[in-house]
């Protein structure tokens, strides 16, 4: 295994063991609920959005490693950051999960291009993709529960 490859590893491990902003928001003004009903991924996100910014942001559940680390790096990478930002970057890692990415690069995502390996291993690209396409459908002012079906 490459070097990158274990370092990437390490990003998804640590966000798993240790994963940001797991908590449930006591102020929030938007909710979402996610399940993946073949693996029993489930989480519940939370937002605080103020003048067109994700103030804060907390998710709460249960999920696979992939899941709780791709929710973790989603996490930490939108908050503070604007609605516009927020979809752009869900576009963007729609596009890493289905490897359809060509253009996209480290430097562009950081630390969420860990997340590219994903693509190789079919199975896994719903769990990794579940808590984004919630936070799209969230950010989007979609109000039911988001399915990987």
């Amino acid at each position: 295994m490459s070097n990158l490859n274990e370092l990437y590893q390490e990003v998804i491990l640590d966000h798993n063991k240790n994963p940001r902003y797991f908590k449930k928001l006591e102020n929030y003004n938007r909710k979402i609920e996610a399940r993946n009903p073949l693996c029993g991924d489930q989480y519940t996100i939370y937002l605080l959005i103020e003048d067109g910014k994700i103030k804060n942001i907390g998710f709460e559940g249960v999920g696979c490693a992939i899941s709780k680390a791709s929710s973790s790096l989603m996490t930490s990478s939108v908050v503070n950051q604007s609605i516009e930002f927020s979809k752009n970057l869900f576009n963007k890692m729609h596009l890493i999960f289905t490897g359809k990415s060509n253009s996209i690069n480290e430097d562009e995502l950081g630390s969420l291009f860990a997340l590219s390996g994903v693509s190789e291993f079919p199975a896994r690209v719903k769990c990794a993709s579940l808590s984004w396409h919630a936070l799209n459908g969230v950010l989007s002012e979609i109000h039911e529960t988001v399915t990987t079906e």
